[in-house]
């Protein structure tokens, strides 16, 4: 079994301790804690029981320990997923959407997302559903508008005759339908 890798040492378990107490984040104490406990000789079993984890995450802690100070030790953000398009294919994208489609060049009276997939696929080797489009565009401030159809024989006095008015208000009754107990 290899040996253990050594903690820092420009702290020591009071120090430790004492940043335990005045830290915020709850995760970073109880990693200060087990840390701690390896600092005032404990082993490296001890520490994981203190901090409620197995043997290779208190190694993670050390390793980062030693590689950032009491920082390293706080609750980082996931990373997650990177996005499918890089900001140079989003500001295409966005003028593809800007300019209306030609439909002599384009082959399309408009813009199906369907269109920009294979458009993105097609300018710069990039695959995409046309979910990501959608959710890209999305949070580039597109909104999906649709014009409302309107009769070509429509006209605004026949829109105006048609409107219903409302009854008037009912009145509330004069008494009470209920008899009075005796």
């Amino acid at each position: 079994m290899a040996p253990p890798i050594a903690v820092r040492t420009d702290f020591d378990g009071t120090a430790l301790r004492r940043l335990a107490r005045s830290s915020k984040d709850a995760d970073q104490t109880r990693r200060l804690l087990a840390l701690a406990t390896i600092y005032d000789g404990g082993s490296r079993s001890d520490a994981a029981r203190v901090g409620g984890v197995t043997l290779q995450i208190v190694r993670d802690w050390v390793l980062r320990f030693n590689a950032s100070g009491p920082e390293g030790l706080l609750t980082r953000k996931a990373p997650g997923r990177q996005t499918a398009l890089n900001e140079a294919q989003r500001r295409a994208l966005a003028d593809r959407v800007m300019e209306a489609p030609i439909p002599s060049v384009h082959g399309v009276v408009r813009w199906r997302l369907k269109d920009l997939a294979q458009w993105l696929h097609e300018e710069f080797g990039v695959t995409v559903h046309f979910g990501t489009v959608s959710r890209e565009l999305r949070a580039m401030g597109f909104r999906r508008l649709s014009a409302r159809p309107q009769h070509h024989a429509q006209s605004e006095e026949a829109l105006a005759d048609f409107k219903k008015t409302s009854q008037p208000a009912s009145r509330p009754s004069k008494g009470s339908s209920r008899r009075k107990p005796r």
